[in-house]
């Protein structure tokens, strides 16, 4: 397939390319952090061939230099719209920086992984170098930089409040969530004649304006506005206190047009828009993309990011589990817009032709693999609702939770004669097939479906994400009982027992987390103990704009109750929690024994150290986490904190 291509088969990168399409002008210019790969995963690539399927000619201008003379800011001359910004796929500052603040090594959007070519906070870099140059001309920006930084928000790195990124940036309007349906109404309007300035009530957009002008007029809509930017900065808790606004009106089916004061202007974001139906999404995915990184990077090497997803494929967007520390939600929507199976299958069947394609589909999912076609049984149900989540505290009676459709979509995939094997990549909502938490759809249904997934779409493990133990923590994190992790470890190992499948179950885990103290870090390390893991891998909480876990960390106060809430900060109280992940390691032994002792904990001193049973998996070295006994020890620890019983 990739030798069917010609260069005029990508968005053009150059004058050079331009000549080829015989392009004397453009009418947009992206600008974007990642290298520019032809994928609907790549969001720039996505949004430049929705524009282009208008007419309108487009180019992209991938990881422009930032440190010479700006020429690439240039290059491609002056549009006739407007441009378009982006940081990419990541955050900036999570693509350039770890949990501890120091500089990753890798960018896994740059060829060969190679780092220093994303600027820190660089949606607002390119804008303001955009609109130093061209000041006549409009700037969009956009992707998840932009759509988490929407408000006055708190960045972990720079350990400060900041403005709404507009203000940082100086561009004219902001497209939050997935940006397709503001698109294509813009250019829309714009291609009518309607001047940019009037750009003034699409929904899912921002922009600011001087405080004393009146508000765009629209009637279906209700204003709410929040504690202004210089409130905030006086007083955490007020900052706090705008974050259950934003969070509930950016997933209402009908939300409220949201203003902040900051300075001498208002900060004005626009109600979302009602969830992509089916054509729309499957109108996005059939667009012609070439699937493949520019050709100007083979000389430079591999992109990991596209290695990762090359043979992949996407089958929703959203996610209503809510998380309290995920993003996700708040860029993608809690509801679910689902591609038809008509369309995954005819992707199915582009990837399979592939000159390099081996058989092996590495992904079929989305942010949470298994909400495929999950939606609201009552919509006037759903367009009431205000909760951030449909599955916490526990699973909404209105949510149609079947898995139906997903073991059919599979089976379907696998028929294709050219594919070997399916297989899950993305995150399994584990708890979700629980019958004893997911009471809306059979058992016997969830069943059949995790039998399919491990007997068919798994390579050897399934990783799932119970995050902690702790029910306090469990409860801020919007996760379920620890309970329901054990209930599925017993469905795991029957069917993997039964069908002599030999998999591996890991769990994912997070320490430092708002809420987590010492002592629940001890019950966790001694109950996956118990339970036959050895953890190897752990995430350590790190604070991303747009999320409760992060208000929390910054203010000391949860946004929808507004009382004070623990919060590990320190380096030694996240260094402390971490370390009770790796009891088995010698050089820790000491320090927990005398952890505990302080803290009254001798039962736990001597259910972290005293030596593993017999027959317990080691842990797999090679891939760096733990894996599963077979047998699914029950573990019966108390928590002196909570007075809960876990069993």
């Amino acid at each position: 397939m990739e030798n069917q291509h010609k260069l005029s088969d990508w968005l053009p990168t150059t004058r050079r390319e331009m000549k080829i399409r015989a392009w004397e002008d453009l009418d947009v210019i992206i600008f974007s952090g990642d290298a520019y790969v032809d994928h609907a995963a790549f969001g720039p690539a996505a949004l430049g061939r929705i524009l282009e399927s208008y007419g309108l000619r487009v180019a992209i201008v991938p990881q422009p230099n930032v440190n010479d003379n700006l020429q690439d800011f240039e290059k491609l001359g002056t549009p006739n719209l407007f441009f378009a910004v982006t940081s990419g796929a990541m955050d900036s500052m999570v693509s350039n920086y770890t949990a501890n603040k120091r500089r990753r090594e890798k960018d896994a959007y740059t060829p060969n992984g190679e780092w220093g070519f994303r600027p820190d906070y660089a949606t607002a870099v390119y804008s303001r170098i955009l609109k130093e140059k061209f000041p006549e001309v409009p700037v969009i920006i956009g992707g998840i930089e932009a759509s988490l930084r929407r408000v006055t928000h708190y960045d972990y790195w720079s350990d400060s409040l900041k403005p709404n990124i507009l203000t940082d940036s100086k561009a004219d309007l902001l497209v939050y969530g997935m940006g397709e349906q503001p698109l294509r109404e813009i250019v829309t309007l714009l291609r009518k004649g309607v001047p940019f300035t009037s750009l003034k009530t699409i929904k899912q957009t921002a922009y600011l304006q001087s405080s004393d002008e009146d508000l765009p007029k629209n009637k279906q809509w209700e204003d709410k506005e929040i504690n202004s930017h210089e409130a905030c900065l006086k007083n955490k808790k007020t900052f706090a206190s705008n974050f259950k606004t934003i969070e509930q009106e950016s997933n209402k089916i009908h939300g409220r047009r949201i203003l902040q004061r900051v300075g001498k202007k208002v900060l004005v974001i626009n109600p979302v828009f009602p969830t992509m139906t089916e054509k729309e999404i499957d109108a996005s995915y059939d667009l012609p993309f070439t699937r493949l990184p520019h050709p100007k990077y083979e000389k430079r090497g591999a992109i990991p990011a596209y290695e990762m997803i090359k043979f992949s494929i996407n089958t929703h967007r959203g996610c209503f589990g809510g998380c309290s520390f995920c993003t996700i939600s708040a860029h993608q929507g809690k509801f679910i817009a689902s591609r038809s199976q008509k369309s995954i299958l005819k992707e199915v069947q582009t990837v399979s032709e592939m000159s390099d394609f081996k058989g092996y589909l590495s992904d079929v999912g989305g942010p949470s693999a298994n909400m495929y076609q999950m939606k609201g049984k009552v919509q006037s149900i759903c367009d009431n609702c205000v909760a951030p989540s449909c599955i916490s505290p526990v699973i909404c009676h209105n949510l149609d939770t079947s898995h139906k459709p997903m073991t059919e979509l599979y089976q379907a995939i696998d028929k294709n004669p050219k594919i070997k094997k399916s297989f899950i990549g993305s995150g399994i909502r584990y708890d979700m097939l629980v019958p004893e938490f997911n009471k809306n759809a059979p058992a016997k249904e969830l069943e059949d479906y995790t039998e399919e997934v491990l007997t068919n779409h798994v390579s050897g493990r399934l990783k799932v994400a119970p995050e902690h133990t702790s029910d306090p923590v469990l409860k801020l994190m919007r996760k379920p009982s620890f309970t329901y992790f054990h209930e599925f470890k017993k469905t795991f190992d029957k069917i993997n027992l039964r069908k002599k499948l030999n998999l591996q179950l890991i769990p994912y885990f997070i320490s430092n987390h708002p809420e987590s103290q010492l002592e629940d870090m001890a019950n966790l390390a001694a109950e996956t103990k118990d339970m036959g893991f050895k953890l190897e891998q752990v995430q350590g909480f790190t604070p991303t704009p747009m999320t409760v876990a992060t208000v929390i960390y910054y203010s000391g106060y949860h946004p929808y109750t507004l009382k004070k809430a623990y919060v590990p900060k320190s380096k030694k109280e996240k260094e402390e929690q971490h370390r009770f992940f790796f009891w088995y390691k010698k050089e820790n032994q000491n320090w927990i024994r005398n952890t505990l002792q302080k803290v009254g904990r001798n039962d736990l001193i001597e259910k972290l150290l005293q030596p593993e049973r017999r027959g317990k998996h080691k842990p797999d070295r090679k891939k760096g986490n733990s894996v599963s006994n077979k047998g699914g020890y029950k573990s019966v620890l108390k928590n002196k904190r909570t007075g809960a019983t876990r069993k």
